[in-house]
C-alpha cells in the first residue's frame, strides 16, 4: 500500500535545510504533501512564490497554499488548538502515515492527524541553517539557499528618466551605501559602438532590451539586498518609437513585463543641468521624453517614486522609502 506524509512550514526562506528533509522524507513514503502558511517575514514575496519554489525543486510533491491558515504560534493549549482545528479541516481529504518536521510541533500535529511522528535532524546538524538565521543577514548566508531562491529575495530598484537626469549617478551611489551592485545602461556603450547615423536598427534595440534583463539576473546571484538597474527594456521600447514610431513584438513584451518585474520605480526628475555629450540629442529631447515617460505612467497608473533635488535629497528619498517597504505588512 501506498504510503503518503506531510509538512508545513513558512518556507520563508526555502533552503538548503527544507530540502534535505523533504529529500528524506521522500524516501520513506510515496506521496508527500507540504503544507505552506503565509507569513510576516518576507513582506515583498508572495506566498505563491514561496511555493513555487518547491514545486520547481520538487515536482512530484503536492504544495498546497494555505492562504487562510492561523498565524498563532507557540506551544500553550489555546494555540495548539487552533493549529489542530485548521489543519484537521484543510487536509480532511488525506490519509496520512507520517508527519515531517524538525520541531517539537511534530507531536500534537502528528496525533491530530493520526499519523506518525517523524522527526529529521531537529539539532540542524546536517545542514546548520534557520530561516531566522538566513532573514537576519541574507548576503552571508546566500550558500544555504538555491539560486533561484536568493534572486527572488533581493528587491530590484528600477531608475527611469529621460538622458541626462542622473540615473546613473544615483545607482552608483546608492549600491556603494548598501554594499550591492548596480546594473549599468548596457544600450549606452553599446550604441556608442553600433551606431548609424545616430539610429540603430529595431533587432539591435531588442538585443539591447534583452541583454538588459540578462545582465540584471546575472548580477541579482551577487546582490546584497537591494539591486539597484539603471533603466530597463522599457526605455529601449521607447526609443525604438522614438527611431521608428514602432518596436519588434518580442521588444514590446519586454517593456510590459518590466512593470512586473520590479519591487520600486523610481522616477530621476530633470532639474538637474543638462550634461551635452555627443551622444545625447540635447535639452530639448530631453524634456520630450521624461514629458512621454510621465505621460505614460500617468496614464497606464504605473506607480513610481518621484526624486529631485541634490544628489544628497534623492538618495535619502530613497532610502525613506526602502525603510518603509521593509516594514511592509506582507499581504497574501
Amino acid at each position: 500500500m501506498a504510503k503518503c506524509g506531510f509538512t508545513l512550514g513558512k518556507f520563508a526562506p526555502f533552503h538548503k535545510g527544507h530540502e534535505w528533509m523533504m529529500c528524506k522524507a521522500l524516501e520513506v513514503v510515496d506521496e508527500l504533501v507540504v503544507v505552506i502558511y503565509r507569513c510576516d517575514e518576507l513582506p515583498h514575496i508572495s506566498l505563491s512564490t514561496r511555493a513555487n519554489w518547491i514545486r520547481k525543486r520538487f515536482p512530484q510533491v503536492t504544495v498546497l497554499e494555505a492562504h487562510n491558515g492561523p498565524k498563532d504560534q507557540g506551544y500553550s493549549q489555546h494555540v495548539i488548538e487552533i493549529q489542530n482545528q485548521f489543519l484537521t479541516q484543510f487536509l480532511k481529504d488525506y490519509k496520512f502515515n507520517y508527519f515531517f518536521s524538525s520541531e517539537a510541533y511534530g507531536d500534537h500535529v502528528a496525533k491530530a492527524l493520526d499519523s506518525e511522528d517523524f522527526r529529521i535532524d531537529m539539532q540542524r546538524a546536517k545542514i546548520p541553517i534557520s530561516a531566522t538565521q538566513i532573514r537576519a543577514d541574507l548576503f552571508h548566508h546566500r550558500r544555504f539557499l538555491s539560486e533561484e531562491v536568493y534572486k527572488d529575495l533581493i528587491r530590484k530598484i528600477v531608475f527611469l528618466g529621460a538622458p541626462s537626469t542622473g540615473k546613473s549617478t544615483l545607482c552608483k551611489a546608492l549600491a556603494d551605501k548598501y554594499n550591492t551592485l548596480w546594473v549599468e545602461e548596457y544600450g549606452r556603450e553599446y550604441w556608442q559602438a553600433h551606431q548609424v547615423n545616430r539610429r540603430l536598427t529595431p533587432e539591435q534595440l531588442l538585443h539591447i532590451g534583452q541583454s538588459q534583463v540578462a545582465l540584471e539576473e546575472e548580477r541579482l546571484a551577487e546582490a546584497n539586498q537591494f539591486l539597484f538597474c539603471d533603466t530597463n527594456a522599457f526605455t529601449t521600447w521607447h526609443f525604438a518609437l522614438h527611431y521608428h514610431d514602432s518596436a519588434l513584438p518580442e521588444l514590446q513584451r519586454l517593456a510590459q513585463q518590466s512593470w512586473l518585474r520590479y519591487d520600486l520605480v523610481v522616477l530621476c526628475e530633470e532639474d538637474i543641468p543638462y550634461d551635452d555629450t555627443w551622444e545625447r540629442s540635447g535639452d530639448a529631447n530631453r524634456h520630450e521624453f521624461q514629458t512621454f515617460l510621465k505621460a505614460y505612467m500617468h496614464e497606464h497608473n504605473k506607480p513610481y517614486l518621484l526624486v529631485s533635488g541634490t544628489l544628497e535629497q534623492r538618495m535619502a528619498k530613497v532610502e525613506e522609502k526602502l525603510a518603509q517597504m521593509s516594514l511592509q505588512a506582507c499581504k497574501d
